[in-house]
């Protein structure tokens, strides 16, 4: 029979590699631009440098390359993507406008040096006319879209192609954010088009994965995660030609994704997601999006939040067009004064 004064025993303290893992899950989950912010609470939460710097070191550079970060480069020609297309090595990515190796440090996020790129990184002439012809035209549709908007160009298949007769493959990155934790809010647009040139067939296909998210943390956390994806084509031309009808096509699917945000979700739009994702894009008509929002499915909204938050109330989910995030939610809980 055990002695009544027998303390009970206390939670197991969890090894190293448990607190590395969970550093690890909290910094590769970390919003938009808000992963410096994240390290700095985890690493005093952690209370151990080494523990630390070991999670930094594995979550960072896939944190980098999931967001798409944006580094400008020392000698101020751009910036470089931190994307999965251009990496080189772990440390090492390409920038194919300019031509340059860009080495990077990714726990503090910034570009340490750059080198030329050497022939075997780079694709042929013939494929390079094909991609710069697109970038010079993309620069143009990104510059008067996204206030500071990131795009890039790489030749993922069929980079030693010397002429006609083979397929190749380039991908798009156009990437950009509006960073305004003093408002407490972040936001993202990151998309990614795959272009398959069929040489065979005298024919390009074109297909797209868009993602917008956006974090509202003012005396609470939503966050949005629209995704979308879409297919197109068109006919295999010149470099030139070519370059002006994917342009087209993804000028026109990207503003047929915000028209749908567009009409798909008054809820949201009294919870400042709008705002936020104004600062994003200027030239898809996001003014009328303040407006809009009717058709949002129910669970959507309802993901946004935890089942039963910290108050152990549930949420009034019936009558959420009354709300505004802070006020109004508020009130009918019954929380704070």
């Amino acid at each position: 029979m055990a002695d009544g004064g027998d303390e009970p025993e206390g939670p197991e303290e969890l090894s190293n590699e448990q607190k590395t893992e969970i550093a690890k899950w909290f910094l590769t989950n970390a919003p938009d631009g808000e992963i410096q912010y994240v390290a700095k609470d985890v690493r005093t939460i952690i209370g151990n440098d080494e523990i630390y710097e070991m999670a930094a070191t594995e979550a960072f550079p896939v944190y980098n390359k999931a967001h798409f970060v944006a580094l400008q480069m020392p000698d101020g020609s751009g910036d470089v993507l931190i994307t999965t297309y251009g990496e080189l090595d772990k440390n090492t990515y390409l920038d194919p406008r300019t031509a340059q190796v860009a080495t990077v440090d990714h726990v503090k996020q910034v570009c340490t040096k750059l080198r030329p790129a050497n022939d075997e990184e780079l694709p042929s002439p013939y494929i390079e006319e094909f991609r710069s012809s697109l970038d010079a035209e993309l620069s143009k549709y990104v510059a008067e879209t996204y206030p500071k908007g990131t795009c890039a160009i790489y030749c993922t298949k069929g980079k030693d192609t010397e002429g006609p007769g083979a397929d190749f493959e380039l991908v798009v990155v156009i990437c950009a954010a509006k960073h305004s934790p003093q408002n407490f809010c972040n936001g993202s647009w990151h998309s990614i088009w795959t272009i398959e040139f069929k040489d065979d067939l005298q024919f390009v296909e074109v297909k797209g994965q868009i993602q917008v998210g956006a974090h509202y943390f003012e005396e609470g956390n939503v966050q949005l995660d629209a995704k979308n994806e879409c297919k197109d084509s068109t006919i295999l031309q010149s470099p030139e030609d070519c370059a002006i009808s994917i342009t087209n096509i993804i000028r026109h699917h990207e503003a047929e994704h915000m028209a749908s945000l567009e009409v798909s979700s008054s809820i949201l739009s009294r919870f400042y997601f709008i705002q936020l994702v104004q600062g994003i894009v200027l030239s898809v008509n996001f003014l009328v999006m303040q407006a809009s929002y009717v058709n949002l499915p129910d669970t959507t909204f309802k993901d946004l939040r935890r089942k039963l938050p910290v108050t152990r109330t549930l949420f009034p989910w019936h009558n959420t067009l009354q709300f505004s995030l802070t006020r109004d939610i508020t009130k009918e809980l019954g929380i704070g004064k």
